[in-house]
């Protein structure tokens, strides 16, 4: 441990005075530590570890923005865990606490979804009948004949805003009366 400490400080202080060489070589040799680290700080916290990565670049982008604050006389390890540490918390703290169970363990015996009630085509129809004609004729030539609306305009001699209007009109109307027959 104490080794590859020495090796960190060495290759940070090479990649300070302009050694690009020695600072990639640093940042390759930390990635892994950082990415357990964050792993079991999540595992630790009850957090699944899929955001381990995230973390891990998170460290990353604030050693190299904030390299120019290291102390060169100062062993580089805690500084850099220093900041892992505040980039773990950082990350907690924006998920919130949550806790995360695995529903595959409970799906025989959650309920499924209610399925939506629809109504017939037949209801569709004939509430589609009782619409004014010009909302029937838009929405049965968008909904039921697919045209477009650039289509529909042509088709009925409309401004496509007219077109627009009578859809979302005719839509509201039909919805409301198939809620409420």
């Amino acid at each position: 441990m104490r080794g590859r400490e020495d090796e960190w400080t060495g290759l940070m202080r090479s990649a300070m005075a302009g050694d690009d060489a020695a600072y990639h070589r640093l940042l390759r040799a930390v990635t892994p530590v950082l990415r357990a680290a964050a792993r079991r700080g999540l595992a630790r916290a009850g957090q699944p570890p899929d955001q381990a990565e995230d973390i891990v670049q998170e460290i990353l982008l604030a050693v190299h923005l904030k390299r120019h604050t290291w102390d060169s006389e100062a062993p580089f390890a805690p500084w850099l865990f220093a900041i892992g540490r505040n980039k773990l918390i950082d990350a907690l703290r924006r998920r919130g606490r949550r806790v995360f169970v695995n529903i595959d363990d409970f799906a025989e015996t959650l309920p499924g979804e209610a399925p939506e009630q629809t109504a017939s085509a037949g209801e569709v129809a004939a509430q589609l009948n009782t619409l004014p004609q010009r909302q029937r004729d838009v929405l049965q030539s968008i909904a039921v004949e697919s045209a477009s609306i650039k289509d529909t305009a042509t088709k009925f001699s409309m401004s496509e805003g007219a077109v627009r209007v009578a859809l979302h009109r005719g839509l509201a109307a039909l919805t409301t009366k198939l809620r409420n027959p």
